[in-house]
């Protein structure tokens, strides 16, 4: 048979089938629509006579093309921009002019004389190869010339050819600008170790009619191609940018492939192309089972394809596995999890469905497939297909599924890629939802050679159910698989709609982040979720994790800050198990990221911290100052170097912090027991500090004869009040031999001198910032001059301040003083000293005048900012902390003594009203503010007023220890964490936060209003 015999014989039966079409219901567009597109090609029959011919026929082919034109108006852009194109795909058989086409964009990266051609010719000869192969294939699909599988594995091979081009062509001009130095120019993807792999429906030749590309890109930097070898990653990233630009940007031609590359290796933190020894030693160790999947289908697709095939082959172990160990269990089983997660994602319905995600779509089919290639693919390897529609067969010759099933799935899948298909034919878009509208589906039922909508939707529905019930008979024992939340699913690059769905319907407000943030879990990015086994406990945990967060309010943030507490992590096996299979544990951590910022910000920086949550009776032992000075005697134990000293000491200091804190949070101490503790374990450290700063100070320059030092706690540290983020107030007082000179060390210093340093040492070892954080905040501003005096003070200085030139603002904080380190003779000598101090003869209208001017100062300089500010606020802390220190001040005056050697607060000897012996707290009491309140109150103020200072301070001092656990700032109940608000309305006992506000307001005027009869 001649050429022109067989090309009359194509056009004789393709005529005979345009006219049986021609009689089908694609025909009954309406005539306006008809007559509008024969009028814009009528315009275009002068220069393309078979154009002409088919319009001037008046028969069933020219009705059909007007029709098919008719209904995708994406077709009748191409045949206008290109009626070369239209004239072609009437003339000549679609196998033939697809071929030919195809073989020329594969060549077009260079001219016909050989020289490379242009970026720009580039682009343009590609994308009118695409326009021609998408017009050809697009209408004689419709047309029923050619079937679904042919117009996929075109589209496919044409990817393959652009894809092969544009790298041909980058790889030359590399070499030709000196960047890259190739074994053979003319072929320059060979043995160049570029390896280019098409993923998903590409690597299967199954591409959409309007489907982006997926592709891998990896370089073997062996292959020695870069001229430059420390440049090789950035050189190839800089190419693949330049192919992304040269597939995808639309021009006045169009576009070639949408490009995405975001199946390479851990994308959100890799470089666009990836070095192939890494890459395999990733799917290796951090290798997910969704990354299993997407290989399935992978194939070398460009570049160097030998190359490509050899790294597949290397990556075979990875894909599928010999055994069915229990990591390959738990990753069928989420492949599982997400096919019940898309069975979930909508009714079987027409309008709006989607052919690839919904119900008894194609998703569901290929899941179908995959699932049992991962099971059975390693030990048989006829189940390494890639096409779908081929691995159903061999399923089934495998009889791994019977012969119906897959018969019944395969007539289904290509069905439903037909519809897909028509879907993306109308206007190029990369949709897969069928049209709301009732004129919109019409034109799918159309193009699908279906009368209507009804009969359309009748067979579209009967598909559905078919693929249903496959995959349901194969996969009913796996029910529970999707857990009891709901679907939860994070394989792959995309978002699940069913897992987005289920993660607003728990209280997420942005389930797309939620979702990303649980698939970083799965990259194994985190030194915690490095290994399988801590990947595999944390998908485990992963639902119950949700639920509970969702059950919070501002679910985003408290799961955020759990995630960047995982980032911190350096392990997370032990972890991940005990919170598994302790649901208490579970319920604190969230607790505190939904609550505590604060907190949540301390385990992420630092999670050793978290090490102490694991001792399960953390809960029943109180931080007693016994208890406290045990675990920091063991922490220290055989540290002798004075850094690994103040490096152990932050270490524990912010584990025990830490601890201190869960416990406030959790209830299981008080905010006044959490204050004690807080202060204990401050003198605690700075006893520690100070020893080792003297052991310094004595090694380099010996020791002052007679030397003695000691730390007064004042503020909050002295009177055992101090808060999760208190500073510490102090001051550092000496002593010596009057006749010393100088220390007896090999670099002698003057006591002065001496003192001074070892005061800026001990501040340095509490404060200075280190890899370990800090230890506190120091403020020597309480120290006798303030900033005007010398760091370090002398008794003898200290005491003549004190009986001379202190004011009474200064008697007034030293009435918290309390010695916390040091000499123990110096510690009472200081003690006495300060008890004279106090104790001198005061006039009482200028201790009140003196105390209220400097409460207004206060109140000038330091305005309260708003009702939550507690401290500054009129009759909040400040005005109580003044009253029980106008108390203490008044009572010593009077005759009433501090308690032996206690170091506790003022309490009275005998009660001057009564005669009477007063009662004198436990020493192991507390001995701030409260306690002031309650020894000295009832006989000064009476005891009703004095409970309700009491109970006014009791609200005040929780609310400040609860805030400045969680929140670094201002507590602002607009911006808190709800978890905290909750946390807040507790604390004060109060049923909302509208309640406790009005019980702040009413509580402050009526301090205020005792504060002013107090002082007059």
């Amino acid at each position: 048979m001649t050429e022109p015999q067989a090309q009359d014989r194509h056009q004789d039966s393709a005529q005979d089938r345009l006219i049986d079409l021609a009689e089908s219901p694609i025909r009954a567009q309406s005539a306006t629509a008809a007559k509008s597109v024969a009028a814009d090609l009528k315009s275009l029959g002068a220069e393309h006579p078979a154009i002409a011919e088919l319009l001037a026929a008046n028969g069933a082919a020219r009705e059909f093309v007007l029709a098919a034109l008719a209904l995708s108006p994406y077709l009748r852009e191409l045949a206008l921009a290109d009626p070369q194109t239209l004239s072609l795909a009437l003339t000549q058989p679609a196998a033939e002019l697809v071929s030919e086409t195809i073989a020329g964009a594969r060549d077009c990266w260079r001219n016909s004389d050989g020289r490379l051609a242009s970026e720009s010719e580039l682009m343009r000869d590609l994308r009118r190869a695409k326009r021609r192969v998408a017009f050809t294939l697009a209408l004689n699909d419709l047309a029923r010339l050619i079937d679904c599988r042919m117009t996929t594995l075109s589209l496919s091979m044409l990817a393959d050819a652009a894809l092969g081009a544009a790298f041909d062509h980058l790889l030359r001009g590399a070499h030709n600008s000196g960047k890259l130095k190739l074994p053979d120019p003319d072929r320059p993807s060979t043995d160049s170790g570029l390896i280019v792999l098409g993923m998903g429906k590409h690597g299967a030749g199954e591409l959409n009619y309007s489907s982006d590309i997926d592709i891998v890109i990896f370089f073997d930097p062996d292959a020695g191609i870069v001229v430059d070898r420390e440049e090789a990653t950035d050189t190839f990233a800089r190419l693949v940018r330049r192919l992304v630009r040269i597939m995808q940007e639309r021009t006045g031609d169009g576009y070639v492939f949408r490009t995405d590359l975001r199946l390479r290796p851990d994308p959100g933190s890799t470089p666009l192309a990836f070095p192939m020894e890494a890459a395999l030693n990733y799917y290796e160790s951090r290798g997910q089972n969704w990354e299993r999947a997407a290989f399935i289908k992978a194939r070398a697709v460009a570049g160097d394809q030998s190359a490509g095939e050899r790294f597949l082959d290397e990556l075979v172990p990875f894909v599928f596995r010999k055994y069915l160990d229990f990591a390959a269990i738990s990753d069928i089983h989420s492949i599982k999890r997400q096919i019940h997660a898309h069975r979930g994602f909508g009714d079987i319905a027409v309008k709006g469905h989607n052919v690839k995600l919904g119900r008894g779509g194609i998703r569901e089919i290929e899941f179908f497939v995959q699932t049992q290639q991962l099971i059975a693919g390693g030990r048989m390897p006829k189940l390494r297909r890639r096409r779908t529609d081929e691995m159903l067969v061999a399923l089934a010759r495998a009889r791994w599924i019977d012969t119906v099933t897959a018969r019944t799935l395969a007539e289904s899948y290509w069905y439903l890629r037909d519809v897909e298909h028509r879907i993306q034919m109308v206007h190029d878009e990369q949709s897969h939802t069928l049209p709301e509208t009732e004129a919109e589906l019409a034109r799918i039922a159309l193009m699908m050679g279906e009368a209507d909508t009804a009969a359309f939707g009748q067979t579209y529905v009967a598909v559905l159910k078919r693929v249903e019930e496959c995959y349901a008979a194969l996969f009913e024992k796996e029910a529970g698989l999707s857990g009891a939340v709901g679907n939860l699913v994070f394989t792959g690059e995309d978002d699940d709609p069913g897992t987005l769905k289920t993660l607003a319907e728990l209280g997420f407000e942005r389930p797309a982040d939620i979702a990303r943030t649980i698939r970083t879990w799965h990259y194994g990015r985190y030194r915690a979720t490095q290994s399988v086994e801590a990947r595999e406990r944390l998908t485990e945990l992963t639902p119950e994790l949700l639920r509970v967060f969702g059950a919070t309010k501002r679910a985003d943030e408290a799961l955020l800050r759990f995630d960047a507490f995982i980032a911190g992590l350096p392990a997370g096996i032990q972890l991940f198990s005990l919170i598994g299979s302790n649901p208490a544990l579970m319920s604190l951590m969230v607790t505190i990221m939904a609550s505590a910022p604060r907190l949540a910000e301390v385990i992420a920086r630092k999670p050793h911290v978290f090490d102490g949550m694991l001792d399960p009776g953390l809960m029943a032992e109180l931080p007693t100052r016994d208890y406290l000075a045990e675990r920091l005697e063991a922490f220290l134990q055989g540290a002798s170097v004075y850094e690994d000293i103040l490096d152990r000491l932050r270490i524990v200091a912010l584990e025990q912090k830490f601890l201190i804190g869960v416990r406030l949070l959790t209830g299981a101490i008080t905010p006044e027991r959490a204050a004690r503790a807080f202060s204990h374990l401050a003198d605690l450290i700075i006893g520690a500090a100070l020893d080792a700063v003297h052991q310094g100070m004595e090694e380099a320059h010996g020791r002052v004869p007679g030397g003695r030092a000691a730390v007064i706690g004042m503020g909050k540290l002295g009177s055992r009040e101090l808060t999760a983020g208190s500073d510490i107030d102090i001051i550092l007082l000496y002593d010596h031999d009057p006749d010393a000179d100088e220390s007896d060390g090999p670099k002698p210093l003057d006591p002065v001198r001496y003192y001074t340093r070892l005061t800026q040492r001990l501040v340095a070892a509490l404060s200075a910032p280190t890899a370990e954080g800090i230890l506190y905040e120091v403020d020597l501003r309480l120290r006798p001059s303030g900033n005007k005096g010398p760091v370090a003070t002398s008794i003898r200085a200290f005491a003549k301040y004190q009986a001379e030139e202190a004011w009474t603002w200064e008697h007034m904080a030293l009435t918290r003083a309390r010695t916390v380190a040091g000499e123990t003779s110096l510690c009472d000598q200081a003690r006495a000293l300060i008890d004279e101090a106090l104790a001198r003869p005061r006039e009482e209208r200028k201790l009140k005048s003196d105390l209220v001017e400097m409460r207004e100062l206060i109140e000038q300089e330091k305005p309260p900012r708003d009702i939550w500010d507690v401290k500054l606020i009129p009759g909040g802390l400040i005005d109580i902390e003044f009253i029980a220190q106008y108390l203490s001040l008044h009572a010593r005056a009077s005759g009433w003594l501090p308690d032996d050697q206690a170091g506790n607060e003022v309490v009275a000897a005998v009660d001057p009203a009564t005669g009477q012996a007063a009662p004198r707290p436990d020493p192991g009491e507390c001995t701030g503010t409260d306690i002031t309140l309650k020894t000295l109150g009832p006989q000064a103020l009476g005891q009703e007023t004095t409970e309700d200072l009491r109970r006014a301070l009791a609200l005040w001092s929780g609310h400040a220890q609860i805030v400045r656990l969680c929140t670094e700032g201002a507590f602002a109940p607009s911006e808190a964490p709800a978890g905290l608000i909750e946390l807040v309305t507790r604390t004060g006992e109060a049923p909302d936060i509208a309640s406790l506000e009005a019980d702040f307001k009413t509580t402050s005027k009526r301090v205020r209003a005792l504060f002013r009869k107090i002082t007059g």
